[in-house]
């Protein structure tokens, strides 16, 4: 008794499969990566009795009349045929509504085939993902189209969070200035979202670069990610606040944080903020610090130790600009492999679309790296 167990994949959204979780007690393990089914149709000529193992009813066949075809033929030959998937054995085939059920889920398993097979073909051509397009933006034929009226509140979202840092506050602007109320997460996403840089993001893993125009400039996205990576280890309500070394600054003596209070003395309009420690373990606890004279101390402890930390930082873009230089060569050559015949076109816009991704994720690295001229802006300001 022959055991073979038979697999169909579509190359362009389904990755390889491994042989070895079928174990050790097959005879055969067949694969096919194209639709006509070349390898099916060779032992189909060839059968013996035994065992078929497949996932899946639809690997048979692209349409349900030529899987019916190719089951009735292999169980004709007196072939067990194991479908995991759907649970189906030959042996015991299912009756009345359970065989009309298991119709209609092969039937909506070579849809869905269809469908994947359709959206991949949609991504080797940079097509956007179906559904709506994001806020900013519209469909065109090819990819997408500038929204000119929504892409103002957009840039002005950024422009804003650039100047300030300030996500909240950056909400509450364009609520105030454009009558648009989004929430902090929206606002985040239009930062971070490879479709407002020019890229296209399928699935949220492969990014493809540079194939629409950005609402955020190359420069910008930069700077963005430096600021959201900055207030990463900041507290969420101190990142925002406007007096930013509450929850910042951390007492010598009790190691506990500084939370900022604000008194009004009595009949003065003006304002008192100072900083206390908000868990001192110690007796007598800590004393607090006027706020003004901390912001003051900080800012200079800052001049002071940045231009000599950015004088010794040492940047490593060499090494991701080499394996982007190799990618750009990589691309170069599969079009050469490709005119001279060396290539199917299919298999070079697949190896082509890959290629894309992994380069976009080295720019993404490379743009989050510390700007090549700190150390020329902080010389200046020494000079001045």
């Amino acid at each position: 008794m022959v055991i073979i167990a038979y697999e169909y994949i579509d190359p362009l959204w389904q990755p390889l499969p491994d042989p070895q979780v079928w174990g050790a007690e097959i005879d055969h393990w067949v694969l096919d990566v194209q639709s006509t089914r070349p390898q099916l149709r060779y032992w189909l000529q060839r059968l013996a009795p035994g065992y078929w193992l497949l996932h899946q009813l639809s690997a048979l066949g692209q349409t349900v009349m030529e899987v019916s075809d190719r089951l009735r033929q292999l169980e004709a030959a007196g072939i067990t045929v194991i479908a995991l998937a759907e649970g189906y054995v030959s042996d015991r085939p299912p009756r009345g509504d359970q065989l009309l059920s298991l119709w209609d889920q092969v039937k909506q398993q070579l849809h869905q085939q269809i469908l994947c097979h359709s959206h991949a073909r949609n991504r080797l051509k940079h097509r956007p993902p179906p559904g709506r397009a994001p806020y900013g933006y519209r469909r065109g034929k090819e990819h997408y189209v500038i929204d000119r009226a929504a892409a103002v509140v957009v840039k002005d979202f950024v422009e804003h969070f650039l100047l300030y840092g300030s996500l909240s506050a950056a909400v509450r602007f364009i609520a105030q200035t454009h009558h648009k109320r989004i929430s902090v997460a929206t606002g985040r996403r239009w930062l971070t979202h490879p479709v407002y840089r020019g890229h296209l993001c399928y699935q949220g893993k492969t990014v493809i670069p540079q194939t629409h125009a950005p609402l955020i400039a190359a420069d910008e996205a930069a700077q963005v990610d430096r600021l959201l990576r900055r207030q990463r280890s900041l507290p969420r309500r101190s990142a925002s606040a406007p007096h930013p070394l509450a929850g910042l600054v951390i007492c010598r003596e009790c190691q506990q944080s500084f939370g900022r209070t604000q008194v009004q003395p009595y009949r003065q309009p003006s304002q008192y903020a100072y900083l206390r420690p908000l868990h001192c373990p110690l007796s007598p606890k800590c004393r607090s610090i006027p706020y003004e004279a901390a912001l003051a101390a900080v800012i200079d402890q800052i001049a002071e130790r940045l231009p000599p930390a950015i004088a010794q930082l040492c940047l490593p873009p060499a090494t991701l600009t080499g394996q982007i230089e190799a990618i750009d060569v990589q691309l170069q050559q599969l079009t050469e492999l490709e005119r001279q015949g060396l290539l199917d076109g299919e298999t070079a816009e697949l190896r082509r679309y890959k290629l894309a991704g992994e380069r976009a994720r080295l720019e993404v690295q490379q743009s989050q790296l510390p700007p090549s001229n700190s150390s020329a802006l902080f010389g200046c300001q020494e000079r001045r």
